[in-house]
């Protein structure tokens, strides 16, 4: 039976033994464990019913912790970090060495400064990158609150920290950057004309598909 509670220090430590646990988000209810443990990210993918081969984004609590899961720091990262971090926007570029395949996928990874101060502190309490995937069974509807969770994935996860109901709308929008490069991946949260003014506001030069 998981721990419902609302002390993130709780959490932390349940995650820093290897456990999975829910929290909130600046959009919808996470499911989280720390990225560089593999056997608790594949009881998270299991929990969830996610399919094998499908990277998960990560949240940090700041952007120095971001930041050191790349292998470089392009221009373009730097530049949307600073005008929408904290906030519901996911940047991917080249990860780091030493990421697990199911955080890195195909040599790169995603990752944001989430608007939730709680999911902040967490990942800092944590002292690592969290993976951050929606708190429902694949292919079901995101939770705003912890009383809507799916029973089954309530049983198989370890902690469940309530942060009360999360404010909903549209996930982070993800965008893939690199020198000269940004590229909307999935629209969402943070409009994309607003990127391309902070682009143009910074005078550099990006190609969006």
């Amino acid at each position: 039976m998981a721990l419902f509670t609302c002390d993130v220090a709780e959490v932390a430590l349940v995650l820093r033994r290897g456990g999975i646990a829910v929290y909130p988000t600046e959009t919808f209810y996470g499911l989280g464990a720390v990225a560089s443990l593999p056997d608790a990210i594949a009881r998270l993918a299991r929990a969830k019913f996610r399919p094998e081969g499908k990277p998960l984004p990560l949240v940090v609590a700041d952007r120095d912790m971001a930041f050191a899961l790349w292998s470089a720091v392009p221009d373009e990262a730097r530049v949307l970090a600073a005008a929408f971090w904290p906030g519901p926007l996911t940047l991917v570029s080249r990860a780091a060495n030493g990421l697990p395949a199911e955080v890195a996928g195909p040599g790169t990874v995603g990752v944001r400064v989430p608007g939730s101060e709680v999911a902040r502190d967490l990942s800092r309490l944590s002292d690592a990158p969290l993976v951050s995937t929606s708190a429902n069974l694949s292919g079901g509807e995101p939770v705003r609150r912890v009383e809507d969770l799916d029973p089954a994935l309530a049983l198989a996860v370890d902690a469940v920290l309530d942060g009360g109901p999360t404010p909903g709308g549209l996930p982070s929008t993800v965008v893939e950057v690199g020198p000269g490069r940004v590229v909307l991946v999935r629209g969402g949260a943070v409009p994309w004309p607003e990127i391309l003014r902070a682009m143009r506001a910074a005078a550099l030069p990006s190609a969006a598909d």
